[in-house]
């Protein structure tokens, strides 16, 4: 046992902040979410200093219940801990995710137009050129950082062209989106963090005036066309849910396509499941999503005192959901510290659940499954052949680089060229 493992045997949940994000990259939870699961489903993680205290909920079925429940909770007072910690959202009512009621369900109507599997079929098909082509350089190369070359340039590729954005201005919304909500190493702030999520506001705020002036086919001309309540859509309101799209878009995607290659290099046995396609591809990014829960937990705020499993939870409490543990439940999930892409039933819930289960889930689940293609498609294997950092955050789990070395599938790379011609 290395001391990692180590140290998350002896966390004491009395003291452990689980708003601090040194907790994740100085600890694996695994073990400290199974006791939380068994012994305290229903946990208070206490204030400190600078920071009120919030409750903990670990097993699948109470996360399930409370995302079904727009009754006693909210998502208009946040849905993150940086955001329900600080007192509340700015985008509450307007931004998608902090929405509720009726205006959520008006919202989310106009995004599933562009986001919905009716009208992504020629999306997906330039995910897929996009992905094999990146996937080919890379294989050609021999050598690669795959969370740099590769998997930072897929969902950003694909969000942006549904956006509108020009390709100069990607790299720049990258760089911010990856600050905005984590960080690459421990000397970076709060303070960094919130002028990346300003940044991003501001870049969203001068496409938007452009996009009234001159209307385009991207998801900000629909926005700036569409009516909630009766009302025109105010620029304010299009710029935060652009945010949130772009957050969103690339976050999940990015960090679970990188952890998908981590964890095929160390599991063989799965890797030759995936290349003899002997599991399915939908299977396959189900267990991809459940294993790396790219983003941790969310939240909800109470509106009035209720009761989960017999713990009084009073009003305006702060209640975390946290999916990096409701995924490993052995209550529904079996053999859960296991990676099966042939794992069947799967009810992972990295998107969520319920009226605010991710409006992109279509798109990313497209975005992991052409990877996982390319990879089965292109390459005999793969294999780390460096460090791999784990980013900061108390939101987001995953890795910041991932060098790897591939190797080639000729048969496969000749089948490529030919369908090319």
């Amino acid at each position: 046992m290395n001391s990692t493992e180590a140290a998350a045997d002896t966390l004491d949940p009395d003291t452990i902040d689980l708003a601090d994000p040194a907790t994740f990259a100085d600890h694996d939870l695994s073990e400290f979410w199974r006791m939380l699961r068994d012994t305290r489903p229903v946990h208070w993680n206490q204030a400190t200093r600078h920071r009120r205290g919030f409750w903990v909920l670990t097993r699948h079925d109470d996360i399930m219940a409370v995302y079904r429940d727009d009754t006693n909770f909210t998502s208009e007072r946040g849905n993150v801990l940086v955001t329900l910690l600080e007192g509340g959202d700015v985008g509450a009512g307007r931004m998608l995710a902090v929405t509720d009621g009726p205006r959520h369900e008006q919202l989310r109507k106009i995004m599933l137009k562009s986001l919905g599997p009716r009208t992504l079929g020629p999306v997906a098909a330039a995910v897929r050129a996009n992905t094999r082509h990146l996937i080919r350089e890379a294989v050609a190369r021999g050598d690669c950082d795959f969370a740099l070359d590769i998997a930072s340039r897929i969902p950003m590729t694909t969000i942006s062209n549904l956006l509108g954005v020009p390709e100069s201005d990607r790299d720049f919304l990258l760089a911010q989106t990856k600050a905005a909500l984590s960080a690459d190493d421990a000397d970076a702030d709060e303070v960094e963090s919130a002028m990346a999520r300003n940044e991003i506001l501001l870049y969203f705020q001068d496409l938007v005036e452009q996009r009234r002036k001159a209307p385009g086919e991207d998801l900000i001309s629909v926005l700036v066309d569409s009516v909630v309540a009766g009302e025109p859509l105010s620029d304010e309101d299009i710029v935060l849910n652009c945010y949130s799209l772009i957050i969103g878009g690339d976050e999940t995607s990015r960090l679970s396509m990188i952890d998908s290659v981590y964890t095929l290099a160390a599991h063989p046995e799965q890797w030759r499941l995936l290349k003899n396609g002997e599991c399915a591809i939908d299977t396959a990014v189900d267990e991809v999503l459940r294993w790396a829960s790219p983003s941790m937990h969310f939240g909800r705020t109470a509106v009035r005192d209720t009761e989960i499993r017999g713990v009084r939870i009073g009003v305006n409490d702060i209640v975390t959901l946290w999916h990096a543990a409701a995924n490993r439940d052995e209550r529904v999930f079996d053999r859960p510290q296991v990676f099966d892409l042939r794992r069947t039933p799967n009810r992972q819930i990295s998107f969520g659940y319920g009226p605010h289960y991710c409006v992109g889930s279509y798109l990313a689940k497209i975005e992991i499954s052409e990877l996982l293609m390319a990879l089965r498609d292109l390459t005999t294997g793969f294999e780390r052949i460096g460090d791999a950092p784990r980013i900061r955050s108390n939101l987001l789990t995953g890795f910041s680089s991932l060098p790897v070395r591939f190797f080639p599938d000729h048969a496969g790379l000749s089948r490529h060229d030919n369908a090319e011609r």
